[in-house]
């Protein structure tokens, strides 16, 4: 037999031992109400749904409307090769892709090639991100995710197959000056490098529900907090429990707000890799520490990375339950071992949750290669590290949470590393990486994938740029200003102090409009924070006022067609349009209806690009029209449970509308047995068609922190 014999006969033999899994081998059990779930192959036992152990909200999901598949079943395809699941999609000419990640640079992913790989984040959208969540929203409403923990190889909509359906022009290009280089491609095709998957596909009539559904199924979003909704300073690395409360006390001289206080490295006896005990020099008293602070209204969060020290108590006790290799000398827990959890448990709720700590800052879950566990790492539970490392940002989310939720005490933190799954996680991501421009883009795009993100302030070159990121940062999940490098504070630029306090404030004042999107969240799986695609309204099918809409030169359209990286939804009346360094002005595309500016309620324009020169003092902020904005009175601090205050509604524009408030006692669990309140608050128009409010009355014995007296504002002019 020649040479080319023998291969004929290999490659015979390959695709006959693992074979195509034929679309009609494919069983699509609709599990819930629009939300369809495939096997694939041998998916393995380990996936990141259970590690995030979600727990869908059924009875949620079935509120949604009904939804068809939305695909053509045959022409999804799927096999199993060599020990790796292939799986294709078909895509339309006319889709446009969301999601994949908490990408930093990009909100359109038709046309690119990511490895969805946990990492620190490098600089470029590649796949390589802090949650590379291998889930993705077609603008045509519907979403899919792969479910498992492995590097995710997505090729969205970049590779054309020789039997394509659609396939793309062929162009000379010598002479066709239309060539491109990255032809038209009909399909998305994922390569998971393992012998199967689970697939879920979220139907919907628009991206919105798409997102809805994949929240609600892995548990609703999580409702932080009152506390958590505040300010927060993180201080530096090395303060003392005196500094700290000094810290504290410098906020309140300047009447600044301030909910709680991040803790870093510098509170351990040992930390990179960490002993999770008291530095005795540092921190003689730590139980007086948290309550003297408690005693001021301000909670603790403590920084840790995962790593155990050989010089801590803990060592001995969880070696024999961690990874082959270390991190900066520390071992690696095996967080899917129920023994390591407990172990970890245990001491962690006698020397912090049971003194008064109220939350964790998670790091260096993420990457680099060079710094966590290495891929050939094993780790007693018998997976790899691979899965581990897909997966472990998720299990220690997972893990402290519940230890919260076992005291009936809600919290709220920072982590490094998350993944699918993980809406109902009480965490927010942060990262190393600085761009202002860039954080915002992420913000957008982690209302695609279920996760939270702040752009957290820690550092700037001038007082415009310092004003500039807290702005955005007050309108985000978590007002944090991260000072552990440099000792910054609020009035670092004095200059713009007063301006500083100003945006802080406004966020304060807002936080019963911020608490009730949080609840939208929990409740509907609507992202507190939204990017412009899953605005209802906002598409280049929406009618304008100038020029038709198959007109290349309508400006309107050209850019809503194009990646809006630079403003976002806070809830469902709010549109925020950060302003960056160096701007005295930028374009602002408002969706279809009227908008109103947020300061004065002057009218701005509807299904247009307006040019918005705000000042240095203020952040564009516009309602939509029929916007409520309940608000309260400036106070320093979220409110505690017993507290009530006055409740500010705002109303904008000319339309009759209504917004459900939210509330309950803000700190604890109880609100999942129904000790929560919603009341409705509604505008309508009398005879002579002036706007008037009425407010219902909350249900007797629910907790609800607004007195009877309300103060309305019509805000239009």
């Amino acid at each position: 037999m020649n040479f080319i014999g023998r291969f004929t006969v290999v490659f015979v033999f390959v695709f006959s031992s693992f074979g195509e899994v034929n679309s009609q081998d494919l069983s699509w059990n609709e599990i819930a109400n629009g939300v369809w779930k495939a096997s694939v192959g041998e998916p393995e036992d380990i996936s990141l749904l259970k590690a995030a152990d979600i727990n869908p909200k059924m009875e949620a999901l079935q509120r949604l409307p009904k939804a068809d598949f939305p695909l053509l079943k045959s022409e999804i395809k799927a096999e199993v090769i060599d020990g790796k699941t292939y799986l294709r999609f078909p895509l339309s000419r006319e889709e446009q892709l969301f999601g994949l990640g908490l990408n930093f640079k990009t909100v359109h992913q038709r046309g690119r090639i990511m490895q969805l790989h946990v990492d620190h984040y490098g600089g470029k959208d590649d796949g390589r991100t802090h949650a590379p969540v291998p889930f993705y929203v077609s603008s045509k409403g519907y979403g899919v995710l792969i479910d498992a923990a492995r590097y995710i190889t997505v090729y969205a909509g970049s590779g054309v197959r020789v039997d394509a359906k659609d396939k793309p022009i062929l162009r000379d290009r010598n002479t066709d000056k239309n060539w491109n280089s990255r032809p038209y491609s009909d399909a998305v095709e994922i390569l998971v490098p393992t012998t199967g998957a689970d697939i879920y596909v979220y139907g919907g009539n628009a991206p919105i529900e798409a997102v809805q559904r994949y929240n609600l199924y892995n548990g609703g979003g999580y409702i932080p907090p009152k506390w958590g909704l505040g300010f927060t300073q993180r201080v530096p690395t090395l303060y003392s429990q005196d500094d700290i409360i000094k810290e504290a006390e410098e906020f309140e001289a300047h009447d600044f707000p301030l909910d709680f206080i991040g803790v870093e490295p510098g509170w351990h006896s040992m930390a990179y890799p960490c002993t999770f005990e008291w530095d005795v020099t540092r921190f003689p008293q730590p139980e007086k520490f948290n309550s003297d602070l408690m005693a001021m209204g301000i909670r603790t969060n403590l920084w840790l990375n995962p790593y155990v020290s050989p010089v801590g108590s803990l060592y001995p006790k969880i070696k024999p339950l961690s990874g082959t290799h270390t991190v900066w000398n520390g071992i690696v827990p095996d967080l899917m071992l129920p023994e390591a959890r407990k172990i970890l448990k245990t001491h962690f709720v006698e020397n912090h949750l049971n003194i008064g700590v109220s939350g964790y800052k998670i790091d260096e879950v993420d990457g680099y290669d060079f710094w966590v566990w290495p891929d050939v790492a094993k780790f007693p539970s018998g997976y790899s590290g691979e899965q581990m490392r897909q997966v472990y940002g998720l299990l220690i989310q997972d893990m402290t949470a519940k230890w919260f939720r076992e005291k009936n005490q809600r919290t709220y933190g920072l982590v490094r590393a998350s993944n699918a799954g993980a809406s109902s996680m009480p965490y927010v991501i942060y990262n190393d990486y600085y761009s202002h421009k860039d954080f915002i883009t992420a913000l957008i795009n982690s209302s695609f994938v279920g996760v939270l993100w702040t752009p957290e302030v820690r550092a700037s070159k001038t007082a415009e740029e310092w004003l500039r990121r807290m702005q955005s940062v007050c309108f985000s999940p978590m007002a944090m200003l991260n000072a552990w490098a440099d000792g910054t504070k609020p009035w670092t630029f004095p200059e713009v102090e007063s301006a500083v306090r100003d945006v802080a404030n406004l966020r304060m004042q807002l936080l019963p409009y911020i608490y009730s999107t949080f609840s939208q969240y929990h409740f509907e799986g609507l992202p507190p924070f939204r990017a412009m695609n899953l605005v209802d309204g906002f598409s280049f099918d929406a009618t304008v006022t100038e020029g038709a809409l198959d007109s290349t030169d309508n400006p309107y359209k050209m850019a809503v067609k194009s990646e809006i990286k630079d403003q976002y939804m806070m809830g469902d009346n709010i549109l925020v349009a950060p302003m960056f360094a160096g701007e005295n002005e930028r374009k602002v595309i408002l969706p279809a209806g009227k908008w109103y500016d947020f300061y004065d309620g002057t009218y701005v324009g509807e299904n247009e690009i307006i040019t918005v020169n705000p000042g240095l003092e203020k952040i564009p902020l516009f309602v939509r029209n029929g916007g409520i904005i309940p608000m309260r009175p400036i106070q320093r601090q979220a409110p505690e449970p017993d507290e009530k205050v006055n409740l500010i509604v705002r109303h904008y524009g000319d339309a009759e509308s209504s917004f459900v408030l939210y509330d309950d006692d803000g700190i604890s669990f109880d609100f999942e047995r129904g000790a929560y309140s919603k009341v409705d608050i509604v505008i309508e128009k009398d005879k002579k068609g002036n706007l008037n409010g009425t407010v219902s009355k909350p249900e007797k014995g629910k907790p609800y922190g607004y007195n009877k007296k309300v103060v309305w504002k019509f805000m239009t002019k």
